[in-house]
């Protein structure tokens, strides 16, 4: 049977790990074998998923969540998901914007009155959700000035993650797993919510190409970095960050909204938002994130003109000297979706 999805139509591969079996026709390319093959050729270990609109096309594991046990990997397990984290932690803060309980320009001496330093008087919720506050510790000065720079820091969601626990009188833990919850993404997790049950173990390439175990919680600050998911669960998330479902679309239009740009390790220029990060001019063409914390690279990307979807994690982080070849599977993979899913006729056989 012919499937044919506005340019791409993937097999659907479970937990088989089957590869598709394409049709005869030279005019068209089993965009399956192409993904199979770029992850042969990476040694990738992890998990894929690629998705249209509400149907999963494509799902596939490749290695081990285990590498001394040589236990095969499952389309399900679970994996630390790092700064996709952040988009998590922006939803939760503009919730409570849409029900009046906090404004984007507050600032944190409304909230952290213990915060001695003057900085505390200027740095908003604003400056957070866009790494631009300039604080590189709570007692001491700013690095810049407040807004005049963008610096990539991980203690600004940190302290939304605080704002959201005076809001609520309730931990991070109980804020973030209500959502979990009421979304049914029943495999995404706050790190002390132990109920998760399929976490694969993370490994780092060390001076000399030996894979080392990265040990315990990868993160001190969990609404930037340090929730746990699956493909299945982030694929979730995006159909329901954008559709509208977790926050009003003008909402959304705010976290879509270019406020700084970095130079990157990995796409050398990107344009930030809240939690989510695009290229120049292309936040309605590819948007998302990528993560990392020891072990575990990840990338999570929503594709607005054609509903795709492409998730990408993995247990083992190779050549950190060099995050371009980390994540070169997650970016060969990207590099297929945006160029030829408008251009070119893909099929795959059930």
């Amino acid at each position: 049977m012919k499937l044919s999805i506005l340019g791409i139509a993937i097999i659907l591969l479970s937990t088989t790990c089957k590869t598709a079996k394409t049709t005869s026709n030279p005019n068209t390319i089993s965009i399956s074998s192409k993904i199979d093959s770029i992850a042969e050729i990476n040694n990738f270990n992890g998990v894929i998923l690629i998705a249209k609109d509400s149907v999963i096309q494509y799902e596939k594991a490749f290695g081990y969540s285990d590498l001394e046990k040589k236990i095969e990997l499952k389309t399900n397990n679970q994996f630390y998901i790092g700064s996709i984290s952040k988009q998590i932690t922006a939803v939760l803060i503009l919730q409570e914007y849409e029900r009046g309980n906090l404004t984007l320009t507050d600032k944190l001496n409304s909230y952290f009155p213990e915060i001695k330093q003057p900085w505390a008087n200027n740095v908003t919720i604003h400056h957070l959700l866009t790494h631009t506050h300039g604080i590189v510790a709570i007692d001491e000065p700013l690095e810049f000035e407040v807004g005049t720079q963008f610096q990539y820091s991980q203690i600004g969601f940190g302290l939304l993650s605080q704002i959201l626990e005076k809001i609520n009188d309730k931990s991070f833990e109980e804020i973030s797993s209500e959502l979990f919850t009421e979304y049914n993404l029943n495999n995404t997790f706050h790190p002390e919510n132990k109920k998760y049950l399929s976490l694969v173990k993370g490994y780092e390439e060390n001076e000399t190409d030996k894979f080392l175990v990265a040990e315990g919680n990868p993160v001190k600050y969990i609404g930037a970095g340090g929730f746990i998911s699956n493909v299945e669960d982030l694929f979730k998330w995006n159909i329901l960050l954008h559709s509208g479902k977790l926050i009003k679309s003008s909402t959304l239009n705010l976290m879509k909204t270019r406020y700084a740009t970095r130079i990157h390790p990995i796409f050398d220029k990107i344009e930030y938002g809240y939690g989510l990060v695009f290229k120049d001019g292309e936040h309605n063409v590819q948007i998302g994130a990528f993560g990392y914390v020891p072990g575990f690279p990840s990338a999570s990307y929503y594709y607005p003109q054609t509903g795709l979807n492409l998730i990408v994690l993995e247990n083992v982080g190779k050549k950190l000297e060099d995050f371009k070849i980390t994540f070169k599977t997650h970016t060969d993979l990207m590099s297929i979706i945006k160029k030829r899913a408008t251009t070119t006729k893909y099929s795959a056989r059930r």
